[in-house]
């Protein structure tokens, strides 16, 4: 058999700043490297929390050995905004192993829990968050309904990663790759369909909210800013080499695989 080189884009250094960026996956491996000196893998269940605060250049992608064999990755990836004051702190690294996160489940099981950042009705993730936000991982088992307290300051929203379901009372219905947005209140409900896909047993959705921090925001690729002069200094920073550059480790190079 011919020799296969791998190009994969996502081993390539990356820049951000001034956000947080934070990835979970489900399903595979997620290597991570950054100029701050942080880094760490992540698998099932882990949930990867970067604040890029005042900028730095960092790798992310599956394994090599995962890439050539083909094997399934399944994850998600959001970015939150930070405060302005809080705009130019440090850049920092949280691992979040599955073992860590709070587990909850409902009074008839029928749906998991795992409340990775912020407090639900007492109970508190490890994550450690810039403003107030809440963040849950629910596997809802097919016809199963799940009831959450919310405050009210809160806004709030469920990304569907697999499966599919409905939310609110009036049972909008979701699925795999769709975002529903809650409107004000005071809890909010989510609720799986009696049928699964063969290869979704059951509805596994983010709930992620915050308290709104209604501040001007600018934006640029990798770059999220208050102001557009404040863009074009990150900018400059990262061309002028300010934000560092990323160590090589095993595995992963800033060639690519």
């Amino acid at each position: 058999m011919p020799a296969v080189t791998v190009e994969n884009p996502l081993t390539l250094p990356r820049v951000a700043a001034s956000a947080e960026a934070v990835a979970r996956p489900i399903d595979g491996v997620f290597d991570h490297q950054d100029s701050n000196g942080g880094g760490g893998t992540i698998t099932n269940g882990d949930t990867q929390w970067m604040t890029a605060g005042s900028g730095l250049l960092h790798i992310e992608a599956p394994p090599e050995s995962l890439v050539v064999s083909g094997g399934l990755f399944h994850g998600l990836q959001l970015w939150v905004n930070l405060p302005a004051k809080d705009k130019m702190m440090a850049p920092r690294y949280q691992d979040i192993r599955g073992g860590q996160v709070q587990l909850l489940s409902t009074p008839d099981g029928g749906a998991l829990l795992r409340v990775i950042a912020g407090e639900l009705d007492g109970h508190e993730g490890p994550g450690i968050t810039h403003t107030p936000i809440t963040m849950i991982h629910a596997t809802v088992a097919p016809g199963a309904e799940l009831t959450l307290p919310w405050r009210e300051d809160f806004n709030a929203l469920a990304y569907v990663m697999a499966g599919r379901g409905s939310v609110g009372a009036d049972r909008r219905p979701v699925r795999t790759g769709q975002t529903a947005v809650f409107g004000a209140g005071s809890s909010l409900t989510v609720r799986a369909d009696e049928q699964q896909d063969s290869n979704t047993p059951d509805l596994e959705v983010v709930i992620l909210g915050g308290r709104p921090i209604r501040e001007p925001m600018a934006h640029y690729g990798p770059f999220v800013m208050n102001t557009r002069e404040e863009l074009q200094q990150a900018f400059d920073d990262f061309q002028k080499g300010r934000l560092g550059t990323v160590p090589a480790v095993h595995g992963m190079s800033e060639g690519g695989l």
